[in-house]
């Protein structure tokens, strides 16, 4: 299994950066995992649009989302895909971003999409990947983590989400957790994001193999980041970086 970064920053973008997104890849299916701004264009570096399996979107925020809707135009006007392409995402999810693509009053963003709601405890298959899901906390809308298995592999992505004993269980002996750390300890600011340390603490109550920060806010340097990371768990701990593609193994 392999995990591409399309995007990393977190809540908005850097100069010629991209919010967060994933592609997840093994066997030749792909998994299109967030959706931030910026990562649509990425992601075509990498497969063809029509390539896609499903999409997986953690919370309705747009920061995560938004690039969906170049995908629906590009699917459902552009023909670069079939029809119904597996969508899930929280069950508060759907009916809000239906709204912002409509042909007088018709739904057609179901006509690309097939959407399917997933919660805590949520399992469902997609090609080789056997997805289980986590609640997460965080504000406003209903926000998940996956938990993605294939290959004998494990990868555990949390969204977004502040801590949680929930993030420990979907990390829980992780091969690789991609764990949010909008914040360093001096910029620790909302209950509803992580710093790096606090993902570190959680990686390391989980048992997590190996730690991957993202959703780290542009103005803040990853290498400190990383650092404090490290104060807290004793794994190999990574900044997640546009274009990165990071193998996912025993």
């Amino acid at each position: 299994m392999e995990l591409t970064v399309l995007g990393a920053c977190g809540t908005w973008p850097g100069p010629g950066q991209a919010n967060c997104g994933y592609l997840v890849s093994h066997e030749g299916s792909h998994l299109w995992m967030d959706a931030g701004s910026g990562t649509f264009a990425n992601l075509q570096r990498h497969i063809r649009i029509e390539e896609i399996s499903a999409v997986l979107i953690s919370h309705g925020h747009a920061d995560h989302f938004v690039d969906t809707v170049s995908a629906f135009y590009a699917r459902h006007y552009g023909g670069l895909g079939t029809p119904g392409l597996p969508f899930y995402s929280p069950p508060d999810f759907v009916e809000q971003a239906c709204l912002l693509v409509s042909e007088g009053g018709l739904d057609v963003m179901r006509q690309a999409f097939t959407f399917t709601d997933v919660q805590a405890g949520s399992v469902f298959q997609v090609g080789p990947f056997h997805v289980t899901v986590f609640p997460m906390e965080h504000i406003g809308v209903q926000a998940v983590g996956f938990r993605i298995e294939a290959g004998g592999a494990v990868l555990a992505y949390t969204g977004d989400t502040g801590p949680a004993p929930a993030v420990v269980e979907l990390a829980r002996d992780a091969d690789l957790f991609v764990c949010e750390a909008t914040y360093q300890e001096a910029s620790r600011k909302f209950p509803f994001h992580m710093s790096a340390a606090q993902a570190g603490e959680h990686a390391t109550a989980a048992g997590a193999k190996r730690l991957l920060l993202t959703h780290i806010l542009p103005t803040l340097d990853p290498k400190v980041s990383a650092a404090e990371g490290a104060t807290t768990f004793t794994g190999p701990v990574d900044v997640a970086r546009e274009g990165d593609i990071v193998k996912v193994a025993k």
